[in-house]
């Protein structure tokens, strides 16, 4: 049975290395280097390491020096791609040795490491690096040692692949990352790629290259495909936490632009210009002081901007988008110049800013000027607002609709504000996920956003990714459930609302929409209905300060920072507030507090812990309709604001600087509304709010 067992896994190995030739195959140039870079380009490349990139070369070259013989069993991948190009620059032939022996130390190191199931790293960067390497020496190396290094090579990416045979008996690699083309693709599929390419008919195994040279470039075109989705028109990633959008996940596309084209000698970076528009994405996460909100897997200690890689991947699109959309890099050039101004990596893809030749064709830096006051990423589904473009001016995010779900809570409708700070939060933290159980069990679960809960007894839990759930606090159970169903911004108010009746169970929830007015520069009108199965089932509506509020009767307020939020419930008529938080309490879900995990020190970006809103009278229907203002903390309190109601229509009017401003809303049927804007007795706005969604696209500018 054993032999008959192995005998089956060795067919389907060899029927799974059987690949069709396709017609690009025949494109690849014959010699090497072809992986990053080529002989045509190489005199480029070498200027730029002489002449803006000269200091950085040295930095490059002071790494490698200081990698002292004998070089032990290691990964050595970032190393060798380093020492390889120092050998190319100088031609020193201890430089080539050095990358040889760093070589052959790296893939002992991996076969030593996979042998006893354990993963060699959870990204697949070094051992990029190491083949690009393996690349750049391979003419000047002798042809035994390539044939032994290139097939030992592959059979380790056979190794790690999902679904290999695993050459050296390990059983199951634990951690390993074989992440897919809706992540961010650094995981062991990667690789394929670029073993097929360096070792493309070189007769070191043929078939084995060209089938993972072909699934390697299906796998990219997909990952292209499936990210210009998720940017649409507007910009994006994979991902709508800045974390991994301005993080790793730029290095999929910018990777494999660079060895398509140094293959090939084609640039079609055209082809996919999503990519440059990240940089409208960005403008538009950037709050004052290098902010952002805080969306998704974050890890709310400070929440600045995750900016140390930005500088690279600013660079990266300037250099392969001067030619093609040069008014979006020259609005990558302020940002560059102005906003991300951070050095380079030495270690991590040091060697790019060398391939960037391109880069000094990009346009003079673009100031993007006033923004508009809204916009929306649909593909994102993420809707951010700002009365201005100030340190002063107060900016929002509203999370509906998107395509994503990858490190996305279970936080459909759910609003963040800031104002020279950030009175209210998305609470909890992801910082070191790998112990505890509070990013699961709290964090990334409705009951830790500015959402609606909706109590069912016996309820299934909402499992997470990071490790198991146990308790369910009346959340959602989709994270990719809501729909955006109007939208539209001027220069008076932006409107947007939702419905993510989709996001919880059908067993509890027969309606949940959210439709929110920001009134500039610093008033909100939030209007739910939530509908439940059950009329003893309660909803609750949630608000999360970032410090101990002052609840007073039906008025909430909150401060951080310079800021100050006020937020006054209206409806329901009978509400009851409940501060839950503090010491103990901050996390608080299922009856227990889910402590951060060890060693991370608590942070008011985490969240106080929340005020809940609920009805004394139990209904199967339930509106929730509140107001907030926010400013600075010379504000003692909140502007006039009192409830109306007419036939179906319930809402607000406010008295804002001399200005009278009503907005209602429907209580049944299709989401609609209606605001009025008067001044001294006459109307500047007397229309019903928008029941579509205002298209948008390009860039940020007005």
């Amino acid at each position: 049975m054993a032999t008959l067992m192995i005998a089956l896994c060795l067919l389907l190995s060899s029927q799974t290395f059987a690949q069709e030739r396709p017609d690009w195959v025949d494109r690849i140039r014959d010699d090497h280097p072809r992986v990053f870079l080529n002989d045509d380009t190489w005199p480029e490349v070498r200027a730029m390491a002489e002449g803006p990139f000269a200091d950085h070369y040295e930095r490059v070259k002071g790494v490698v020096d200081r990698v002292e013989n004998p070089i032990p069993v290691d990964d050595w991948g970032a190393h060798a791609m380093l020492c390889a190009f120092v050998w190319k620059f100088t031609g020193d032939e201890a430089y080539l040795e050095k990358t040889r022996e760093m070589l052959d130390r790296s893939l002992e190191h991996y076969h030593e490491v996979v042998g006893r199931g354990d993963a060699v790293d959870w990204y697949s960067t070094s051992r990029i690096m190491i083949l690009a390497a393996f690349d750049w020496i391979f003419e000047d190396s002798p042809e035994d040692w390539r044939q032994q290094w290139g097939l030992s090579m592959l059979d380790h990416v056979t190794d790690v692949l999902p679904g290999g045979v695993p050459n050296l008996g390990a059983g199951d690699i634990i951690p390993v990352n074989r992440s897919g083309i809706t992540t961010g693709f650094y995981g062991t599929p990667s690789l394929m790629w670029y073993a097929g390419l360096a070792m493309h008919d070189e007769g070191i195994d043929d078939e084995r290259a060209l089938d993972y040279l072909v699934r390697g470039h299906d796998l990219y075109i997909q990952l292209l495909e499936h990210r210009s989705r998720a940017a649409g028109d507007d910009g994006g990633s994979a991902s709508a936490t800045l974390g991994y959008a301005l993080g790793a996940y730029p290095w999929a596309e910018f990777n494999f632009l660079h060895t398509w084209e140094s293959a090939t000698g084609e640039n079609i970076a055209g082809d996919w210009p999503y990519v440059a528009l990240l940089a409208n994405y960005v403008m538009w996460n950037y709050l004052p002081g290098g902010h952002e909100f805080g969306y998704g897997d974050a890890g709310h200690t400070t929440n600045k901007m995750p900016a140390y890689l930005m500088p690279q991947h600013i660079m990266q699109m300037m250099h392969f988008y001067s030619h093609v959309r040069p008014d979006w890099v020259a609005l990558m050039r302020y940002m560059r110049e102005e906003m991300f101004t951070g050095g380079l990596d030495t270690i991590r893809w040091g060697v790019h800013p060398f391939l960037l030749t391109r880069m000094k064709d990009a346009p003079p830096p673009m100031d993007p000027g006033q923004l508009p006051h809204a916009r929306h990423f649909e593909g994102m589904g993420q809707v951010f607002m700002r009365s201005g473009s100030g340190p002063e001016d107060t900016y929002a995010l509203f999370n509906a609709g998107g395509i994503l779900r990858q490190h996305r809570h279970y936080d459909n409708l759910n609003f963040w504000i800031y104002h020279r700070g950030f009175p209210i939060v998305d609470s909890g933290t992801r910082a070191n996920e790998d112990e505890g159980d509070h990013l699961q069990n709290y964090y990334a679960q409705t009951v830790a956003h500015n959402c609606v809960l909706i109590d069912m007894p016996d309820e299934p839990v909402s499992d997470y990714w990071n490790g198991t759930v146990y308790v369910q606090e009346g959340g959602q159970y989709r994270s990719d459930a809501s729909e955006l169903v109007a939208f539209e911004t001027n220069d008076i108010f932006t409107y947007v609302a939702g419905d993510g009746t989709e996001a919880y169970r059908p067993e509890k929830c027969e309606l949940c929409t959210r439709q929110m007015v920001f009134i500039y520069p610093n008033h909100f009108v939030i209007f739910d209905r939530v509908r439940s199965t059950q009329p003893e089932y309660t909803k609750r509506w949630l608000l999360h300060p970032a410090t101990e509020p002052l609840v007073e009767g039906t008025t909430i307020r909150a401060d951080q920072g310079e800021g100050r939020l006020f937020c006054r419930t209206l409806l329901p008529a009978n509400a009851q507030l409940t501060a839950i938080g503090g010491e103990g309490q901050r996390f608080m879900a299922g009856g227990r507090n889910w402590e951060l995990p060890p060693g991370v020190e608590f942070t008011e970006m985490m969240g106080w812990g929340r005020v809940e809103v609920a009805s004394t009278q139990p209904s199967a229907e339930q509106l929730f309709l509140h107001v907030i203002e926010v400013g600075d903390q010379s504000l003692e309190q909140m502007a006039p604001v009192e409830r109306i109601e007419a036939d179906g229509q319930v809402g607000a009017r406010l008295t804002i600087d001399g200005r009278t401003v009503e907005v209602t809303f429907a209580t049944e049927g299709d989401l609609g509304g209606h605001i009025t804007v008067s001044e001294n007795g006459q109307a500047i706005i007397d229309r019903d709010l928008t029941t579509d969604v205002l298209p948008q696209e390009g860039l940020a500018r007005q």
